[in-house]
């Protein structure tokens, strides 16, 4: 990756295919304080369905801030987000096990003529509609094992699930529907025209379900993250991994943290130098856990600020989200409590400890468990506290939230301000929640 000329903003709409990684062709260099804006196509199941890819999002190419490098963190301040689909598919997945090796997401290949990610054209609609260009069969490795699609109104507030009909009128023009950009490879979802659970009414919140920096290892962009990543663990294919420890090179920019949207400020490792800071899957909305894999995925504008925090060596991302999304016992003291927090540690003859803010530590695992587990360990470092101490302080000012199953979490807590000034990012702390 070449130095560039540095930009104050800089604007993306170039996209890998499937991969994350130190290989990837920079979008261009963006100033320490400067703006980055994206322009992205959904992630999911338009690259699922379209056997070119090598992973299972449609990510954008990478961006280098100025002055990161191995061993810094840069944060990510998410000003705005603007989706720009009408309408979506989803559902749950059914795997077509003859158009992959060891993976669905990852090592493509037609089940006919057996070319390995092969180009694809699009005849018609249904899950028959991905052809091999070589041969044409269907070439696709996913069809639906439930499956719905879903119309938006025009501010994006709320969505309704279609029957038959209404899937397939939208099936027809589906990549202006969903407003795949000119550049995006993905054959469109909404061409596959599901049609079950209709008259279904859904609220919106957009989020981000993929953003953060490169790892120093290339890998599918949807296995950027400690759950979906084992299925690299000795696969059989160009991204395979050795063992588990291998595993430590992401940055766990694949969450699916529904809180990762405008207004959140979320810090990731730099573990190249550049940082490589890159954006995919958006969503309309998901609960947490995102329970049957995927979501409403779609296409839409992001606009973000970035800032170099020197000497921040992390392991994984720390997120801070907007204040109205955190647990009620992580929420920032109002003046009342810190007033009857006084009064309670007075009359107990301790001090009180007054000066803290809400972080969560992301972690990631093959289990909820794992994954919770590897948040503890992230946190100890973090905080240069002990596992006991961190447990206890979760327990009694935080918590643990699911992102997504199997492995996918954010561990709350209020952490003392001094430490996080020490680490040096009680600034971004303060800022976010105004303390």
């Amino acid at each position: 990756m070449a130095q560039q000329e540095v930009q104050e903003e800089l604007s993306v709409d170039q996209y890998t295919l499937g991969l994350v990684g130190p290989d990837q062709e920079w979008a261009g260099t963006v100033a320490d304080g400067g703006t980055i804006e994206t322009y992205t196509p959904p992630g999911c199941w338009g690259p699922m369905i379209t056997p070119e890819f090598h992973g299972g999002h449609e990510v954008t190419r990478p961006v280098r801030v100025e002055g990161a490098s191995v061993g810094d963190a840069v944060a990510i301040h998410i000003r705005d987000m603007t989706v720009t689909s009408m309408a979506t598919s989803t559902g749950s997945m059914a795997e077509r096990e003859d158009a992959f090796g060891d993976d669905p997401f990852v090592d493509h290949r037609c089940p006919e003529c057996g070319t390995e990610w092969p180009d694809s054209i699009v005849e018609g609609t249904g899950e028959d509609a991905i052809r091999c260009a070589e041969c044409g069969a269907n070439a696709s490795s996913f069809g639906f094992e439930y499956g719905y699609t879903v119309a938006f109104d025009d501010d994006h507030t709320v969505g309704i699930t279609l029957d038959e009909d209404g899937a397939h009128d939208l099936a027809e023009d589906a990549a202006e529907v969903m407003d795949i950009p000119e550049n995006s490879r993905q054959h469109p979802i909404l061409l596959y025209e599901p049609g079950e659970m209709p008259g279904t009414l859904g609220r919106l919140r957009p989020f981000i379900g993929n953003i953060g920096t490169t790892p120093p290892v290339t890998m599918p962009d949807s296995h950027n993250a400690g759950d979906f990543g084992q299925f690299l663990i000795g696969a059989d294919h160009d991204y395979g991994l050795a063992d588990e420890a291998d595993l430590e090179a992401r940055t766990d920019g694949h969450m699916d943290i529904p809180q990762v949207r405008p207004g959140a400020t979320l810090i990731c490792p730099v573990k190249v130098d550049g940082a490589g800071i890159y954006v995919g899957d958006l969503h309309a909305n998901q609960g947490d856990g995102e329970l049957s894999l995927h979501t409403t995925d779609i296409s839409g504008t992001v606009r973000m600020d970035v800032e170099v925090i020197e000497g921040l060596e992390l392991d994984g991302p720390i997120l801070l989200p907007p204040e109205e999304d955190l647990p009620f016992i992580s929420k920032p003291y109002s003046d009342d409590e810190r007033d009857a927090g006084r009064d309670l540690g007075a009359e107990h003859g301790v001090d009180v400890e007054e000066d803290m803010g809400p972080i969560q530590v992301v972690g990631s695992g093959a289990t909820v468990n794992d994954a919770t587990q590897n948040a503890f360990d992230r946190a100890t470092d973090l905080l240069d506290m002990s596992e006991g101490e961190v447990r206890s302080r979760c327990t009694f000012t935080g918590g643990v939230q699911i992102g997504r199953l199997p492995g996918v979490v954010q561990l709350d807590m209020l952490a003392p301000l001094a430490v996080l000034e020490e680490r040096g990012i009680d600034h971004l702390v303060r800022d976010q929640y105004g303390l």
